[in-house]
């Protein structure tokens, strides 16, 4: 008993090591900073393709009266139908000319563009490169720090490690604007940070 109480101890002990080795392995996040106004500016400049403003103006008019209880049955059923084979929602975005058109920008990124969405006034989802947890992002702060605060607002988020592929990601958010300059909705790029400082010669 003594001896499997013995071995059991050294287990115990290896494996608290291996996952302390683990943490500290995990490489510190490139800084923030590196998403400099050049970058900011990429971003804008592909928010002219006029799919962006017919896009989301159509949303806009669609759900422009639609009350805060159709729009969580929207998000539920969003959510839903992530488990379900049955997806007429998420299919009808996905397949959409905005959702085509932020599907290409992210594949020609070689990687630097993990995940891009775009949001109505309200916070809606319109168009996307991949399928998003949820439908309505208007509770988070990538719509809430963005589309009220007005045309100029842009939030970046803190960074995330990603164990799939070891990298660290960040979310890069923005108001967008119509040719009026006026907000309409707004924008999520998440970046693949480690990539960004690999191509800037950081690492």
């Amino acid at each position: 008993m003594k001896k499997v109480c013995i071995i059991s101890k050294f287990i115990f002990t290896l494996l608290c090591f291996l996952t302390v080795g683990h943490v500290f392995a995990q490489p510190a996040p490139p800084p923030t900073s590196i998403l400099n106004q050049a970058a900011i500016a990429q971003i804008k400049e592909w928010l002219k393709n006029p799919v962006v403003e017919m896009s989301i103006s159509a949303q806009n008019k669609r759900y422009q009266t639609l009350p805060q209880e159709e729009v969580d049955k929207l998000d539920k059923q969003w959510r839903a139908e992530r488990k379900s084979d049955d997806q007429p929602l998420i299919a009808a975005t996905l397949s959409n000319p905005l959702s085509s058109y932020l599907t290409q920008i992210q594949a020609a990124s070689g990687g630097l563009f993990t995940e891009i969405f775009i949001m109505d006034a309200k916070g809606l989802n319109v168009g996307q490169s991949s399928i998003t947890s949820d439908f309505w992002q208007g509770d988070e702060g990538k719509f809430q720090k963005t589309f009220p605060n007005g045309a100029a607002a842009v939030f970046i988020d803190e960074p995330e490690f990603h164990e799939g592929s070891s990298t660290w990601r960040t979310q890069v958010n923005l108001t967008v604007t119509g040719t009026d300059q006026k907000p309409i909705g707004a924008v999520t790029v998440e970046y693949n940070l480690t990539e960004l400082a690999r191509r800037r010669g950081m690492l």
